[in-house]
């Protein structure tokens, strides 16, 4: 696929899974899979940006990475256990460790080399 087709072409979206502090340890610590988590507060303009990013990886690394999403209301001590200070903050976690963090909005390029680099490796 060239660089046009990409441009162009409309990318699959996947909803990301839906994590609180009441099921993280069981969908994100046990998962089997390695585990791209994305948090994010309603009111934050860079989180709304990231959103569709966020749903095109979690189409395009299905069965191989667990993409989920967390609102940072429902997350608080999630938030508080990784000291996340800001929204979007994107947490990378391989085998229930965090192996990357990412603050701040990136472009999907740039997600996509930490899952084939730090998750996938």
């Amino acid at each position: 696929m060239g660089i046009l087709d990409r441009l162009f072409k409309s990318t699959p979206k996947k909803q990301p899974e839906h994590i609180t502090d009441a099921n993280f340890h069981s969908e994100v610590l046990q998962s089997e899979q390695p585990v791209l988590l994305d948090l994010w507060s309603a009111t934050c303009p860079p989180c709304k940006q990231l959103e569709p990013i966020v749903m095109g990886l979690a189409a395009e690394f299905d069965g191989q990475v667990k993409v989920a999403e967390a609102n940072v209301a429902e997350a608080q001590a999630v938030c508080a256990r990784f000291g996340v200070q800001s929204t979007p903050t994107v947490l990378y976690f391989k085998g229930g460790e965090l192996v990357e963090r990412v603050v701040g909005f990136r472009g999907s390029l740039y997600h996509r080399e930490v899952i084939e680099q730090d998750l996938l490796a």
